[in-house]
């Protein structure tokens, strides 16, 4: 039987969220990948020069046994208020065998509410976003696991996130035997990959970096969205449980 793998796409999603689990999951035998969005078609990244292409949409997609969502620099606020993804999120997930996310992806999964009530983990700039959904925060995790939902850290870690997943879905052999094809033996030449790591100089130009590379003027709008569809969401499905 095969398993179907489906990696979220959405404008100003940041590649390298996508692109590193897809080298590492597409090595899972009788698997089938796809990338979802809204239409079929070239995504635009957040360089907004590099596309990636979605192969289906998610009306096309209804039965994912993985889900992976990316992050972004500036647009997940964007993707959190993408009612299209957000509805079809909340449809798949309860029949997914895995639902995992990689950076700031793991606020898009909390803007479906499926974070709430669980321990997780995103890039360590978005971590503080966390708790407004529900979850609970783990700042030191580079991958945190409850139950079939995945969280992964910053960019960088879905490739880490990818592996385990092997790990678990075709055993640790085939998990191994990937990581070799890939060449997967890190050796950075700065030891600054985490804030615990980093002087304190680096965290403060990293942070206003940042600020200035996500600026956005939707950003208080689409939070205000995201988190009225949220309510309106669970008073919707109070009132149904009472009937």
């Amino acid at each position: 039987m095969t398993f179907q793998i489906a990696i979220v796409l959405y404008p100003g999603m940041t590649v390298l969220d996508a692109i590193g689990p897809y080298e590492v999951l597409r090595m899972i035998p009788d698997s089938e990948l796809r990338f979802v969005s809204n239409e079929v078609g070239p995504i635009v990244s957040d360089s907004g020069v590099l596309a990636l292409g979605a192969t289906h949409t998610f009306a096309e997609t209804p039965a994912p046994d993985l889900v992976l969502v990316g992050g972004s620099e500036a647009a997940t606020t964007e993707a959190m208020a993408n009612r299209e993804l957000i509805d079809w999120l909340r449809a798949v997930h309860p029949s997914t065998q895995w639902t995992t996310s990689v950076c700031s992806g793991a606020l898009i999964l909390a803007a479906a509410d499926i974070l709430r009530g669980h321990p997780a983990t995103t890039h360590w700039a978005a971590q503080s976003a966390l708790a407004a959904f529900g979850a609970e925060s783990r700042p030191h995790d580079r991958i945190v696991h409850s139950g079939k939902i995945v969280t992964a850290a910053g960019v960088s870690a879905g490739i880490d996130l990818g592996l385990w997943l092997v790990g678990r879905i075709a055993g640790e052999q085939v998990a191994q035997m990937t990581q070799l094809y890939i060449e997967y033996d890190p050796h950075p030449p700065f030891d600054t990959g985490h804030p615990d790591k980093a002087p304190a100089e680096i965290m403060r130009k990293a942070r206003l970096e940042m600020t200035k590379r996500a600026a956005t003027p939707r950003l208080p709008v689409d939070l205000a969205t995201t988190f009225w569809r949220l309510t309106l969401n669970r008073m919707r499905e109070r009132a149904a449980a009472k009937r």
